[in-house]
Order: C-alpha cells, then sequence, then structure tokens
C-alpha cells in the first residue's frame, strides 16, 4: 500500500505562481513513477505530469508544458508540481498519483487538491 497526501492548493491570480507538493508514505520503494492529474469541473481527469522515481526523467501535457515543472526529492519521498504563469483554465482539483510498475495503472491516488485561477 501507498499513501498520497497532496499540500494544499490555493487562489492565485492569472500569471502568478503555485507549488504544489505530493508525499508518499507506506511502500514508497516499489513505486515507480508518479503523476499529477486535474479534473475541473464537468470535465474528465486529465494528464498533467509525471516523474520516474529513479532517474527523475518527467513528461508533460501540451497545455503546461514551457508552465509547470515537475521535480522530486528521492529522500523524502515528495515530488513538487511548480506551475508558473498560471491561466484560467489551469483551475482543477489537482491529484497526485502513483505506479507500481513500467505499464501498469496508477492505482494510487491522493485526495486531491483544488487550484483556482482568478482572470
Amino acid at each position: 500500500q501507498v499513501q498520497l497526501v497532496e499540500s494544499e492548493g490555493g487562489l492565485v491570480q492569472a500569471g502568478g505562481s503555485l507549488r504544489l507538493s505530493c508525499a508518499a508514505s507506506g511502500r514508497t520503494f516499489s513505486i515507480y513513477r508518479m503523476g499529477w492529474f486535474r479534473q475541473a469541473p464537468g470535465k474528465e481527469r486529465q494528464f498533467v505530469s509525471a516523474i520516474i522515481r529513479s532517474v527523475g526523467s518527467t513528461s508533460y501535457s501540451d497545455s503546461v508544458k514551457g508552465r509547470f515543472t515537475m521535480s522530486r526529492d528521492y529522500t523524502k519521498n515528495t515530488v513538487y508540481l511548480q506551475m508558473n504563469s498560471l491561466k484560467p483554465e489551469d483551475t482543477a482539483i489537482y491529484y497526485c498519483a502513483c505506479q507500481l510498475g513500467v505499464g501498469m495503472p496508477y492505482d494510487y491516488w491522493g485526495q486531491g487538491t483544488q487550484v483556482t485561477v482568478s482572470s
């Protein structure tokens, strides 16, 4: 079992920045990749970014590429999502999740945290 706890989100003006964190506990040694997803009201949950825990390589959705940066602190079992140049369309509940192996689904999820970007 893995437990994921996200930091509080917040309200920020368009163009502003916000950093989210996600701390993993439990069987963290078995985590292969951690990801961030988001879900806006009335929309499906979408992929935002991911990082392979062991090597730190990252991937991003086109909608956030160049504005968001995902990183990890291996020793603290924590990942971060630095969000810059925020837009109102970034408003959503952000979820942290993890995969326990290559090709496996994201089986473990955090509780989600609200990010609201005002125009």
